[in-house]
């Protein structure tokens, strides 16, 4: 089963990848990647999606947690987290390849509603296990649907509730429900990190924080290190940089304005920081990344 997704995703992404390696179905949140080289490293706030790998392998770390997997697992991102991810298995005779699905909250609740399952608790918000059969098996039907185009306004939808529905109730359905469920502890720190996102350069407090979660201190601290494995401080700290980065790598942005846009002060503070984050100063990950894209052209 994986060896015939693996062709279909393959034909796709080589006749559509872009110069990112990202390959976009006509399916809502449904994309293929590749790329024929290990990748640098690459820093992203990842929102919930599962990730079929189906050749080459890849390494996910979030805060002190690392993950390896290659072809035949996949991984689950539960929550809006800050992850450093990196394609470690690739080349031009045998590249990396995935289908990636966006996690659809309001399909989800829908399926927990419909199929009444009970709530699991909060739970580590990255995980890694074998693709199960029905998932790659949904998987291939939707993406065979692209040899028929007629057929999509009419199946996909159904083909993508029936992937969505295998994952909620297969070994990542913990991580899963919990999107499902109104009122669970992860959709209360999904409230405040939407809070974070929206506001990240802003002198939020952890009580106000905790308020729009609608928890104790306690609580919400306990909660949110377990979803994010960091404290809020660290997780808007880390947002603010990895948006700083972007604004400088893609946007041209000089250093101190990067540093101001993001809710610092001090130019100083802002490089201590991010060298912390990164391994380098801005200045030098700025010329470094020039000249990686330079060579890549």
């Amino acid at each position: 089963m994986n060896s015939t997704l693996l062709e279909y995703v393959r034909r796709f992404a080589d006749s559509n990848a872009d110069k990112f390696g990202v390959a976009r179905t006509p399916f809502p949140g449904l994309f293929a990647m590749r790329a024929t080289a290990p990748s640098e490293l690459q820093y992203a706030i990842s929102k919930p999606l599962v990730a079929l790998v189906l050749q080459g392998a890849k390494r996910v770390t979030m805060g002190n947690r690392s993950f390896e997997f290659g072809a035949g697992d996949s991984l689950l991102i539960a929550a809006d987290v800050p992850n450093v991810s990196q394609i470690t298995r690739a080349s031009a005779g045998v590249p990396y390849y995935s289908l990636v699905l966006d996690i659809d909250p309001a399909m989800t609740q829908s399926l927990v509603m419909e199929i009444g399952i009970a709530q699991a608790e909060v739970g580590a918000s990255i995980r890694v296990d074998p693709t199960e059969a029905e998932v790659a098996e949904a998987a291939l039907r939707l993406m065979k649907l692209l040899d028929r185009p007629a057929s999509i306004p009419v199946l996909q939808n159904q083909l993508i509730r029936e992937m969505h529905y295998w994952l909620l109730t297969g070994r990542h359905g913990a991580g899963i429900r919990a999107l499902g469920v109104t009122d669970s502890h992860a959709n209360r720190i999904a409230r405040a990190v939407a809070l974070i996102r929206a506001a990240y350069a802003e002198a939020l407090t952890v009580e106000k924080l905790a308020e729009v979660a609608g928890m104790s201190l306690s609580s919400f601290h306990h909660h949110f290190r377990v979803v994010t494995s960091l404290s809020p401080l660290q997780f808007q700290k880390q947002l603010g940089l990895i948006e700083a980065r972007r604004m400088m790598i893609s946007e041209g942005a000089p250093i101190s304005n990067a540093a101001y846009a993001v809710g610092y002060e001090s130019v100083p503070q802002f490089t201590r920081e991010y060298g912390r984050l990164f391994g380098a100063s801005p200045a030098r990950d700025v010329r470094d990344s020039f000249g990686k894209s330079q060579i890549a052209a």
